[in-house]
């Protein structure tokens, strides 16, 4: 997998909010909590130990993790001290998805995404400093456990009737798939783990997605019930369209945080191309813009969407958070180029290609035409609809108009590629191979 170095600006909360409490809840990352007065003192206050945990039944986090790893960074931000659990142990079972049984991988498998996800973690939280992160993995504390310790140490607090009301329980209850004892029994060692970090470090706040409410709350019960203390949890709201459509790996849609699985010219398209309904709350969980800055590109998303002010600023900032400054400046310079604002022959070479592998595309011969590279690439359907387009002038290679239908396909820019257009906006990519 890739290592992406990040560069971008140290990131900071909102001065204008005295608890990071009233930010969070202000950016709308509070979907579900535990006693909210209770929380809102408890953030007030001296530092407290946090954690969230990120399961390796991926070789990469996504956009979902995206959101707890910004707001982990708000509360460290903060003053609080962040304990980021990889799961080496949860990761061999799966937390119950909401229709069928996971496929479980094997354990060397796992150990080696734990690796990617442990550095992709590490990237986003600081270990300097009084409230220096933890990274921690949940494999240390399970492995030396027996079956029999485990059901007379942790078992015995939980009761099943309970169990089987957590919604992701309950779903697959009612499917046709059933549920297996291995994912049913996922809850108690979330449970465990947050009670292990609790008795370690004194950690009494866990943060996860509002999908995962029910593993949240299992730790919490679990160390009321054996340590008679309370402590919290925060379910942050899914990340959807605005027409409710989700992001993931279930879904297919994943956005993925490795360059290696989401090119930084994806993952900088996927944010540009964000609907004016959904880009104002995209900047408040995804950014470290303060709501002054937020609000004034509400007005601009009111007033002038066809700017698309917005959406460049969330696009830009997120990119340089995930994937650092120079990239960023990369895809930005590719993208504006693409569409006429930039100069195509100056781009960076490995940029290109990745735009372009976004694009409809096509490998072609050097010395093809370009009728029939319009062709190869689905810009039309015809040779003769080709000839067509070049004879009224809606044809451009690499930015120069093509006024022959004899032209060829030359491969002249950096990589070995051709960019193809028809008309204002429709684009396609060549690779030319020798």
């Amino acid at each position: 997998m890739s290592e992406t170095v990040v560069s971008a600006t140290a990131p900071a909360n909102d001065p204008t909010f005295e608890n990071v409490w009233d930010e969070i809840v202000w950016r709308g990352l509070v979907h579900v909590s535990t006693d909210q007065g209770a929380l809102r003192a408890l953030l007030a206050g001296d530092p407290i130990t946090y954690y969230c945990g990120f399961d390796p039944t991926a070789p990469s986090l996504h956009l979902g993790n995206l959101v707890q790893l910004i707001t982990m960074r708000r509360l460290q931000l903060a003053g609080h001290k962040p304990l980021g659990l990889v799961g080496g142990s949860t990761g061999l079972i799966g937390d119950p998805r909401p229709t069928a049984e996971r496929t479980l991988n094997d354990r060397d498998t796992i150990a080696e995404w734990v690796g990617y996800l442990r550095a992709q973690v590490e990237r986003f939280l600081s270990f300097d400093g009084d409230n220096a992160a933890r990274i921690v993995n949940n494999l240390d504390w399970t492995a030396p456990l027996s079956a029999i310790d485990f059901l007379r140490e942790i078992g015995k607090h939980y009761r099943v009737g309970t169990m089987i009301k957590k919604d992701a329980v309950s779903a697959r209850l009612n499917s046709d798939a059933g549920i297996s004892y291995t994912e049913f029994s996922y809850q108690i060692l979330q449970g465990l783990d947050f009670r292990e970090l609790y008795l370690q470090y004194g950690c009494v706040l866990q943060t996860g997605g509002s999908d995962q409410w029910g593993n949240l709350t299992s730790g919490v019960d679990l160390i009321h019930r054996t340590e008679g203390v309370s402590v919290h949890a925060i379910g942050t709201p899914l990340i959807t369209n605005s027409d409710g459509t989700k992001f993931g790996k279930s879904e297919g849609n994943a956005i993925w945080l490795d360059a290696a699985m989401c090119s930084p010219y994806a993952f900088y398209q996927f944010w540009l191309n964000s609907d004016d309904a959904d880009v104002v709350q995209r900047l408040k969980v995804f950014t470290f813009l303060d709501r002054a800055e937020i609000e004034e590109y509400a007005r601009l998303v009111a007033s002038e969407p066809f700017r698309r002010e917005s959406q460049k600023r969330l696009a830009r900032e997120v990119t340089t958070y995930v994937h650092g400054v120079d990239a960023a400046s990369a895809v930005i310079a590719a993208s504006d180029a693409l569409f006429g604002q930039g100069d195509l022959t100056a781009l960076d070479a490995a940029t290109l290609r990745q735009a372009l592998d976004e694009l409809p595309n096509a490998s072609v011969a050097a010395g093809t035409s370009v009728v029939q590279a319009l062709v190869d690439t689905g810009l039309v359907s015809s040779l003769g609809e080709a000839r067509r387009a070049i004879a009224q002038g809606g044809v451009s290679l690499d930015g120069a108009k093509v006024d022959d239908e004899a032209a060829v396909v030359t491969g002249t820019l950096p990589g070995g590629v051709s960019v193809l257009r028809r008309g204002k906006k429709t684009l396609a990519g060549l690779f030319v191979v020798a």
